[in-house]
């Protein structure tokens, strides 16, 4: 769950109002065709997502975080237990370590804020001014409708509407995938196993 989170925070930049969604894309791109476009895209988020990885493992005391991600849950868990028992005296005791937990868990933040901090300007001028003159606006198909997201803001392909206003969407058929869309996918298809690989994955075995 957290490789996803983190996949999704990677694209943030994606959903910046004027950037992200039917703004992305060039009408004369350097890469041309669905195949290619879709393989480049993947093979960026790739190198993103290495890129990010490293720099997590440079910045990131990955034993530290794992040790206080393992004993904030451990409270959780044992809080949720004895919620779930009523053992109030039990409760009573956890309740008291309250103020510690919290200091782990704004440690465990600032420790996952670091990487971040550092990437987002990088990745934001990346996503504005390289590549959307690499791709086109949409740069695959989907098999059906990936719409998933309440609201209009957040749109991975292209919907019914989008084909009828294709002037501004540049959406020519029903089901294209943006070509934010399909980073996004991919980017969050990659991420867990490459921070398996890197071992900066925020697991807990």
């Amino acid at each position: 769950m957290e490789s996803v989170i983190l996949g999704f925070l990677g694209s943030v930049a994606l959903q910046i109002p004027g950037i992200g969604q039917n703004q992305l894309g060039s009408l004369n791109p350097w890469v041309k065709g669905l195949v290619p476009s879709a393989l480049g895209i993947v093979g960026i988020a790739i190198m993103l997502n290495l890129f990010s990885a490293g720099i997590r493992k440079k910045m990131v005391d990955q034993d530290k975080l794992k040790r206080l991600m393992k004993e904030t849950r451990a409270w959780q868990k044992e809080r949720m237990a004895a919620f779930k028992s009523k053992d109030q005296e039990r409760i009573d005791q956890l309740n008291k370590k309250s103020a510690y937990m919290n200091k782990l868990n704004m440690e465990i933040m600032q420790l996952n804020m670091r990487p971040m901090a550092l990437t987002f300007v990088p990745f934001l001028l990346i996503f504005y001014f390289l590549l959307p003159h690499m791709f086109s606006y949409t740069v695959a198909e989907a098999p059906i409708p990936l719409n998933v997201f309440p609201g209009n803001f957040f749109h991975l392909t292209c919907s019914a509407d989008d084909v009828k206003n294709t002037a501004k969407t540049h959406c020519m058929h029903e089901n294209d995938m943006y070509f934010w869309g399909w980073y996004f996918l991919s980017s969050i298809s990659v991420s867990g196993i490459i921070m398996r690989a890197t071992k900066t994955s925020t697991n807990i075995d």
